[in-house]
């Protein structure tokens, strides 16, 4: 385990200035590149207690910013198209990158690490999924994941397509089985 100075807020991890042990792979691979952290060592204690006032005040400001966006963006829908089979599962799966694509395309500037994808999307229909615009403001987008505009207008009025394209099938067999039952009954010989 290696200790790291943290500049920001990390998820699961700490607050700003917290001294934490974390495995040497994280920190290396992931904390340290991307200027969350710093080595525990004395010289960066001093120079991380130097210079807290001024990154406090810029996650400050950065914190305000993401706010403002979070009004904004809080409900957003959007529409992912994708090819899926009867039963409504697709052909591949929805990834944060198509998520964060769709948002940027409603307006809204989003990376595809700032997406938090729990798991994998596989299957038609409305997702609920967080955005991180910033380690201490995240908000919630609708992904409509569908096969056309069309079905991704019945999804978010409530109506399940593929259900209902099912028991339209199976109304329609019902009924050309009848129809066919009717006409054999009627080319039947009768016995009277």
């Amino acid at each position: 385990m290696v200790d790291v100075i943290l500049l920001e807020r990390v998820e699961k991890l700490g607050q700003m200035g917290q001294v934490v042990k974390v495995r040497p792979g994280y920190a290396r691979n992931y904390l340290l590149p991307q200027k969350k952290a710093l080595r525990a060592t004395k010289d960066n204690l001093t120079y991380f207690e130097k210079q807290r006032g001024q990154l406090e005040a810029q996650n400050l400001s950065r914190r305000s910013e993401a706010e403002q966006i979070a009004k904004k963006i809080e409900g957003v829908s959007v529409v992912v198209i994708r090819q899926a089979g009867e039963s409504g599962q697709l052909y591949g799966s929805v990834t944060a990158r198509d998520i964060a694509d769709a948002v940027t395309q409603a307006g809204f500037t989003v990376a595809r690490s700032q997406v938090v994808l729990d798991k994998a999307i596989k299957t038609l229909g409305l997702y609920k999924q967080r955005v991180v615009l910033h380690p201490e403001v995240a908000v919630t987008v609708t992904v409509n994941v569908a096969q056309s505009a069309e079905e991704a207008g019945m999804q978010a009025k409530g109506v399940d397509p593929v259900r209902l394209a099912q028991e339209t099938a199976a109304r329609e067999a019902a009924e050309a089985a009848e129809i066919s039952a009717a006409q054999a009954e009627d080319r039947a010989p009768s016995e009277s």
